[in-house]
């Protein structure tokens, strides 16, 4: 079965579906938790049946009754697309991975409910912040850490959300984590990672770290506090793609309008350039971090600052890559394409819902962010001619590279910041696919792909054909 049909396959399921998702409040393990195993140690294992396949690839989904969420939507999925796979292992690999998110990682979801005993505190930390965590709300784990990265959990709900329109379960749970992460970037829209909502009764996490970080924030309420842009690119994107799925506009909540605005004032301040243009003087950044390490990409220099920026780009400094990596120049150009695109998304919705002069701010900064990335982002290479750089600081000096991760250079297509066949878009993934051109693309016995100090190979989800 080819990567196309399955794809196609995904997509087109949701119009045929029924609704058969159960009412009842769905409660992370249920009445099971003491005794579901530790998913992190139960996946060490290779678990029967094992796939018919030359791989015999062992069946690593936990028992129905551990699963973190439900949805006979996901189920039908699984069973139409593996139904069709002559590959076993193939099949395997899918029927593994692609209910890996609800199976594992839905680690607090509610409908919001008043009867559901979960709402004592308004707010982290105990203060009241009226209409904190009212309506539906879904905690997204990465993984083994009971934390949300607003990156990281926006691509993980991404493939359901085709399912929304059809199965209430999955609507709720997407309206759900649009809320909790607009909670969050309310509470610190400069930081990356969350704790549970306190109305959860989730264990906090340590990230183990000595952090200085200015603004401030609430340890109950961030696991970690990496200024990057993308992040908040991420959270539009959740709300963005739920509306385009199902048509849906609960979302615009009074918070939901309130992270927006929050995210704005960001942009702004996030906008400004380390001198003054008319003085000279340095002007202190809004955000800066240091973290006790012998690690360099793990902190910025001169004294939590990063790097100087120039004015009047039009461009968004981003003080971590989505790798969680340091930027070395702040404007980080993959990021600043992701926001424009998105801000141009919820645009158009705004404007739907007669939230004119909301989604014209939106729109301005949409226009701001395209015309500062072709004007300051673009530049020519000896070899390649014109390309995007993945960095630039306003001054003329650029990074050119790219990292498997998501915002890319490589995806600017898949994000819809340009099509396929731009000029320039082309020359850039020309660089990149060449160890000449880009030093994280890496070529083995086996895989080539572009990599980077957290990934390994990047190349098939951004392929321009099956092959």
């Amino acid at each position: 079965m080819s990567l196309r049909l399955l794809a196609s396959s995904l997509l087109g399921l949701s119009a045929t579906l029924a609704s058969a998702s159960p009412d009842d409040e769905q409660r992370p393990l249920g009445d099971y938790h003491r005794i579901c195993p530790d998913y992190t140690r139960y996946a060490a294992y290779p678990h029967r049946p094992f796939s018919t396949g030359p791989r015999e690839l062992p069946y690593q989904r936990p028992t129905t009754k551990c699963r973190t969420f439900q949805s006979d939507a996901i189920e039908k999925v699984i069973e139409d697309v593996t139904s069709r796979m002559k590959d076993p292992d193939l099949a395997r690999l899918f029927e593994n991975a692609f209910p890996s998110t609800t199976d594992t990682t839905v680690k607090f979801h509610t409908k919001g409910k008043e009867d559901t005993g979960f709402f004592r505190m308004g707010s982290f930390g105990g203060f009241h912040d009226e209409g904190a965590w009212q309506g539906p709300q879904s905690f997204i784990i990465t993984g083994d850490i009971i934390a949300e990265w607003l990156r990281d959990s926006t691509n993980q709900l991404r493939p359901y959300q085709p399912l929304a329109k059809k199965d209430p379960a999955i609507h709720t749970l997407l309206l759900g984590a649009i809320n909790t992460q607009a909670e969050y970037v309310i509470e610190s829209p400069y930081c990356n990672a969350f704790q549970p909502p306190p109305i959860s009764d989730l264990p906090l996490s340590s990230n183990g770290q000595e952090d200085n970080v200015h603004p401030a924030y609430e340890p109950q309420a961030v696991f970690e506090c990496k200024y990057e842009l993308d992040s908040l690119a991420h959270f539009l994107a959740l709300g963005n793609d739920f509306h385009d799925h199902t048509g849906s506009t609960d979302f615009l909540t009074k918070r939901w309008y309130r992270a927006v605005e929050t995210l704005l004032n960001v942009l702004t301040e996030q906008s400004k350039s380390t001198f003054d243009p008319k003085t000279g003087e340095f002007q202190r950044n809004e955000y800066t971090f240091s973290r006790r390490t012998d690690i360099g990409t793990e902190t910025l220099n001169l004294k939590g600052v990063g790097n100087p920026l120039n004015w009047g780009t039009g461009l968004v400094r981003s003080a971590f890559r989505p790798s969680d990596d340091a930027t070395i120049l702040g404007f980080f150009i993959p990021a600043n394409a992701q926001m424009s695109v998105e801000l141009k998304r919820a645009s158009k919705i705004l404007t739907m819902v007669g939230k004119t002069t909301l989604a014209q701010k939106l729109e301005t900064w949409s226009t701001k962010l395209r015309e500062g990335i072709m004007e300051h982002g673009v530049v020519k290479h000896k070899k390649y001619g014109d390309v995007f750089a993945y960095e630039v600081d306003g001054y003329g000096s650029s990074i050119l590279m790219d990292d498997a991760n998501y915002p890319s250079l490589l995806a600017l297509p898949l994000m819809g910041f340009c099509e396929v066949n731009d000029p320039i878009y082309q020359n850039t993934r020309k660089m990149l696919l060449e160890k000449s051109g880009n030093p994280y693309y890496l070529e083995g016995s086996a895989f080539k792909g572009i990599g980077g100090k957290m990934s390994n190979t990047y190349t098939i989800i951004a392929a321009i054909d099956s092959s």
